[in-house]
């Protein structure tokens, strides 16, 4: 049987119990077999209730246990419906459409079970980008009154960067950060791109430091200005498709302090772009949900409540 089916019907069928569905997961969370954190043995039994039993020393290991299903009143049926429908849709998904296509009762339901998926979509330890990389800052949020440039008053500051593959935009990153300094901007390239990558970079100071990191520095332009959408044409053009594909799926609603969940999505779908099949999306969605630590809904939801999205 394939890893993954290939249409909605397919994911219906193969996934039309809560069985079907843990055996599933188990299978995504050990690939090489189960083993027991206790005794390491091998040799377990699935248990109904979503356990599974170790044959030699009976202990019993959670399926869902530190996953994004942890402790998840969401029935995992409606979980596996939310993950196909979030891949198929190659803009995504809004909490109100979600909602409306599997008959939740509660918007703030879909509103959460987006975000668990969308901070599911990086996965851990990724690997970093390399060869060489454009970086660039981008400020998103409606025009405001105030300071103009780096600093724009009431706009949420992402870092960019940008693989680039001949003509071709490779892999991205995206993240959200409090300011431009040299610290911060230092701290986001090392941790986003690999050492000895040729780091190409406007003429702003923040990157003044980075060839003492490791990194090779190529200066683009001495200064800001629309110049930048000349010479980093990749960040710019991951920034515009970014903004469109905020004001189009999201209608331009994006809650502060979300920002980051967002631009996890749109990494992880920019990344994808070539893929073809939209099971595959699905599946690969599946295997970061299992290796995701549980993110509880109070460290998702501020206390006013979701923002439309």
């Amino acid at each position: 049987m394939s890893k993954y089916p290939i249409s909605m019907a397919e994911l219906d069928k193969r996934f039309d119990t809560r069985e079907a569905c843990l055996s599933y997961l188990a299978e995504l969370r050990w690939p090489a077999g189960f083993i027991c954190p206790h005794c390491a043995s091998r040799k377990a039994w699935h248990m109904s209730n979503g356990l599974m039993l170790c044959s030699n020393c009976r202990y019993q290991q959670s399926i869902l246990a530190g996953t994004i299903f942890q402790n998840t009143h969401i029935p995992l049926q409606t979980w596996f419906r939310a993950m196909w429908l979030l891949c198929a849709n190659k803009n995504g998904m809004s909490a109100q459409n979600l909602q409306r296509l599997l008959g939740l009762r509660s918007y703030n339901t879909a509103w959460l079970c987006l975000h668990k998926l969308r901070r599911a979509m990086v996965r851990p330890g990724r690997e970093r980008l390399s060869g060489i990389v454009e970086v660039d800052e981008a400020y998103l949020g409606g025009p405001q009154e105030g300071k103009r440039g780096r600093g724009e008053f009431g706009k949420e500051l992402v870092f960019v960067a940008a693989e680039i593959r001949g003509k071709k935009i490779g892999r991205i990153r995206l993240r959200c950060i409090p300011d431009v300094s040299g610290n911060t901007l230092e701290l986001s390239v090392t941790e986003e791109i690999q050492k000895g990558a040729v780091i190409k970079s406007d003429g702003w100071s923040g990157y003044s430091g980075i060839k003492s990191l490791g990194y090779g520095h190529e200066v683009a332009i001495k200064g800001d200005g629309e110049l930048a959408a000349i010479v980093l044409p990749r960040c710019h053009l991951v920034v515009s498709l970014l903004k469109r594909w905020i004001l189009g799926t999201l209608q331009g609603n994006v809650g502060k302090g979300h920002l980051q969940d967002y631009l996890n999505e749109f990494t992880f779908r920019f990344n994808r772009r070539s893929s073809k099949s939209r099971g595959l999306l699905f599946y690969r969605l599946a295997e970061l949900a299992v290796a995701t630590a549980p993110n509880p809904r109070s460290t998702i939801i501020p206390q006013h409540g979701p923002e439309d999205d």
